[in-house]
């Protein structure tokens, strides 16, 4: 990585949330070389240390922050801590999420429920909360956040997952909304299958249905989170000056069938 003083989030502290691993680690590398100063928040501390010593080996500016995203203290106080060290965010990528293992209605328990919901929607509300007024005092930003396919069609998640990733898009639509005047741009991107490691056992399932459905999809192979990573770095910059509300669908062709 050589950080590129002319990059495209020079001079921007952004917020990766679900830093430490797949799409998120992507992204804060992707990030952190096009300038930005990469604030890594994640639950686990030593994927948070891996994602900040790899981002700074290369030259880039990356600190780590440890948070449960479904707790809206904690969130509170992280976001406190991230301003007072890095300053206000410009940018702010609400990537963090689990899935639910394809449970169905009958099988998804209330504690699976709660905890899907938690992540996946409630601690992207909560993230953003806390950071729009850091953002606006700033003089405006952008926010991405990670929906889904899931979020258009049944069978991309179990019911949990598969709710929470439509009312991302609700979110996100809303969101944008409410703060374009007040220089927020806020938009989604909808990754399809992604090789990572929290992927790794659904993809390699010969038992469940969608693992077929996504061999039939146009691209012929799951996505790279690099790949994801480029997606949310355009709608993060300001290359996409213009684009409010938008869900960007990077899903192989999957959903063109």
């Amino acid at each position: 990585m050589n950080t590129n003083a002319n990059g495209r989030l020079h001079g921007k502290t952004a917020v990766i949330t679900g830093a430490g691993s797949g799409i998120g680690r992507a992204a804060a590398k992707r990030f952190a070389a096009e300038g930005a100063h990469v604030a890594v928040w994640d639950i686990d501390q030593a994927r948070i240390d891996a994602t900040v010593a790899e981002i700074r080996a290369s030259g880039g500016r990356a600190d780590g922050f440890a948070v449960d995203i479904s707790k809206g203290d904690a969130v509170d106080a992280c976001a406190k801590a991230t301003i007072e060290e890095l300053g206000d965010v410009r940018v702010l990528f609400n990537n963090a999420g689990i899935l639910d293992d394809y449970a169905d209605a009958i099988a998804t328990d209330e504690a699976l429920w709660d905890r899907v919901m938690g992540v996946n929607l409630k601690g992207m509300w909560l993230v953003s909360r806390a950071l729009l007024p850091s953002m606006i005092a700033a003089g405006g930003g952008s926010i991405v956040n990670v929906a889904s396919i899931a979020a258009f069609i049944a069978g991309g998640g179990g019911i949990a997952y598969t709710t929470a990733k439509h009312g991302v898009v609700g979110f996100t639509r809303q969101l944008a909304l409410e703060f374009a005047h007040q220089g927020v741009r806020v938009n989604a991107v909808a990754p399809g299958a992604v090789e990572t490691g929290m992927t790794a056992d659904i993809l390699n399932n010969e038992d469940l249905p969608v693992v077929h459905a996504l061999r039939q999809a146009p691209a012929g192979r799951h996505a790279q989170p690099e790949e994801l990573a480029n997606v949310a770095l355009f709608l993060a910059s300001d290359e996409a000056s213009f684009v409010y509300g938008a869900v960007y669908v990077a899903d192989g062709g999957w959903t063109i069938q």
